[in-house]
């Protein structure tokens, strides 16, 4: 049973009680083998990480390559804790959805290239071929959905993935497809416990709960050597703008007002005063974004070299000329990438000009308030 199952189970049972009871049981259950899987997969990394620390306290030394290993053990357990936090929140059931007309083939470029770093550190190709199509959903899920696709798939693929988008002639559909080899083409062994165990990760978990609560259709099929997933979009404008009530629709790409989806965003902050970090964690606890910290804009440059975060916070004092060409080379990619300027003087915050875009500035004074909303204003724009 997949996650679209909870979804099905629950409409079927809704008047009859016998049914429901069943289905309860059912979600019980899931949800169960959810948490279960969810602290194997935590398991894994911190087990391996600890034996790392246990060998640094021994010895007193550790070198690059395991101090790297180190890092990326801990940032999966992280990673998983918050996939964690977004399965909870779709299982409340309390997720508020804003319908609007979303050029599919718009987001999921514009997508790819936040993602684009990220994939090129992999030694991993990524060959869109798009096809315009415009979809009616709500805008923050459909970027939560795209980024777990490319999630799953990078953290899947071997050396290239494939994204295509189609429209399905009857019913008209938009078919968003995700080709990827999950092991070497010429690996003859096979296929083992592991990689299915891979492929129906807790970022798999994570894809389907997003697409069933945005009422897509998934259809994975797993071959020898090659997966393909399809995700198919039933409201398509074409096929549903005229059914749908007027004001259920925001015609045009305009940002979905959810911020609660915003959970597990990746924020990095460049500031090498430890009290001014301590402000910005503060501001931020309550809103379960992954948060990073790098003393210099140089530091930042080699953090970002290997992937983007989805926005930037810098303290005034670190603005210069080296700052202001790593914002120009990282919009030069990422037209509305987010940058928020802590400044020292003001106690509000506000837009600044910088050549020819803007960049917020919020009072270091206001940031517990004014931090948070500027943060998800700023956010928002790129979804």
């Amino acid at each position: 049973m997949d996650m679209s199952d909870i979804g099905r189970n629950a409409t079927a049972s809704a008047n009859d009680p016998v049914a429901a009871a069943g289905a309860a049981t059912v979600d019980h259950e899931r949800w169960q083998q959810l948490v279960s899987e969810m602290g194997v997969e935590i398991a894994a990394p911190l087990t391996a990480a600890l034996e790392r620390i246990n060998a640094l306290t021994s010895t007193g030394r550790i070198d690059k390559k395991s101090l790297r290993a180190l890092r990326e053990e801990v940032e999966a357990a992280r990673q998983i804790g918050m996939v964690g936090q977004q399965l909870a929140r779709f299982a409340s059931g309390r997720v508020r959805q804003t319908h609007e007309r979303l050029p599919l083939a718009s987001v999921l470029d514009g997508t790819l290239a936040h993602r684009g770093r990220e994939a090129q550190a992999r030694g991993i190709s990524v060959r869109p071929a798009l096809k315009p199509a415009d979809v009616i959903v709500d805008a923050s899920l459909l970027s939560g959905l795209l980024n777990t696709t490319i999630d799953w798939a990078l953290a899947n693929a071997h050396s290239q993935i494939d994204f295509a988008i189609d429209l399905k002639t009857w019913p008209a559909h938009a078919l968003l497809t995700c080709r990827f080899a999950h092991r070497p083409i010429d690996d003859r062994a096979e296929a083992s416990a592991t990689t299915a165990a891979s492929l129906d990760s807790l970022g798999w978990r994570l894809l389907e709960q997003t697409a069933w609560t945005m009422g897509v259709i998934v259809d994975r099929k797993d071959e020898s050597h090659v997966t393909r997933l399809t995700l198919e979009f039933p409201r398509t404008a074409a096929s549903v703008v005229d059914k749908l009530d007027a004001p259920a629709i925001d015609d045009g790409f305009a940002p979905s007002s959810n911020s609660q989806l915003l959970v597990g965003s990746h924020v990095l902050v460049i500031s090498a005063r430890r009290d001014v970090r301590g402000q910005v964690r503060d501001a931020l606890r309550s809103m379960s974004l992954i948060i990073d910290y790098v003393n210099s804009v140089d530091e930042a440059t080699a953090f970002c070299s290997e992937g983007l975060p989805h926005a930037i916070v810098v303290e005034s004092i670190q603005r210069g000329a080296r700052f202001d060409a790593l914002r120009a080379e990282i919009l030069a990619e990422v037209s509305d990438f987010a940058f928020l300027e802590i400044v020292e003087d003001s106690t509000a915050h506000a837009s600044s000009t910088t050549g020819a875009s803007t960049m917020v500035q919020v009072g270091r004074h206001a940031l517990a308030g004014a931090l948070p909303a500027a943060l998800v204003a700023e956010l928002l724009k790129s979804v």
